[in-house]
């Protein structure tokens, strides 16, 4: 049980879909010869019970983030346990180390990944070259606030709104002096790396696959992203 709740936790917090987790948790339990295994994912809770057993087991998650990396680490170690390659013990274990593993890309990768992408996107929806520098600086400014906000104050809609606004501020600026070409381009960019893409992705797929309390959940926190994000906008726009 100590393994499946690891592992559901793992992914849980990395991004994973609630299916995917209750799926990998159940095949876990099975591969180890306990058939009467029942879980029960949301984005904020994990549940686990075995039939026989004397209680279940509730984990709450606090935190959520996209870390792909250790979504494929753990399947590769549930693949391991249904070929009967892994004890109990050695998979808890591995699982113990992917959990206290750092993320994947530090923070200055992700920063200078959204600057990159942010000039690539305003080329990419017609923007001209001249806007492209505009939005790589708009994107950093935001991406930076957004990453390092959300830390302090623990505010996921604050944080997303002050990084929006950062790049309507910027985008505004850049064009009053004369450094770019179009205003809506270079934020439209520059908002891209914010845009919850696989929150909107999971919420899909979790409702497809009937888990509607997941798929109404993550759809709410992508719209209320969504929100933030034009609202921080909005706000510079309106004093253009």
């Amino acid at each position: 049980m100590d393994t499946c709740m690891l592992a559901g936790q793992i992914m849980l917090q990395s991004g994973a879909e609630t299916y995917r987790v209750e799926d990998t948790m159940t095949r876990i339990a099975n591969s180890y010869g306990l058939p009467g295994a029942h879980s029960y994912v949301t984005p904020t809770a994990i549940m686990f019970s075995i039939t026989g057993a004397e209680s279940a087991r509730l984990a709450r998650i606090q935190e959520r983030t996209t870390d792909l990396h250790k979504i494929a680490q753990v399947n590769a170690i549930s693949r391991q346990i249904s070929s009967d390659q892994l004890a109990p013990t050695e998979a808890f274990l591995l699982l113990k180390v992917i959990e206290a593993g750092p993320a994947e890309y530090s923070p200055w990768m992700k920063m200078i990944a959204a600057a990159i992408s942010s000039g690539c996107f305003t080329i990419m929806f017609q923007g001209s070259w001249g806007d492209f520098i505009p939005s790589m600086i708009a994107g950093f400014a935001g991406y930076t606030t957004m990453l390092y906000l959300h830390k302090w104050v623990q505010v996921k809609f604050f944080a997303e709104l002050c990084a929006a606004f950062i790049i309507g501020l910027l985008a505004s600026l850049f064009i009053g002096y004369g450094w770019g070409n179009e205003l809506d381009k270079i934020i439209i960019g520059s908002v891209m790396p914010l845009v919850p893409g696989l929150l909107i992705t999971n919420a899909i797929r979790d409702l497809m696959a009937g888990h509607l309390v997941s798929g109404i959940s993550k759809g709410a926190d992508a719209l209320l992203t969504a929100f933030a994000i034009g609202a921080g906008v909005a706000i510079i726009l309106t004093f253009v």
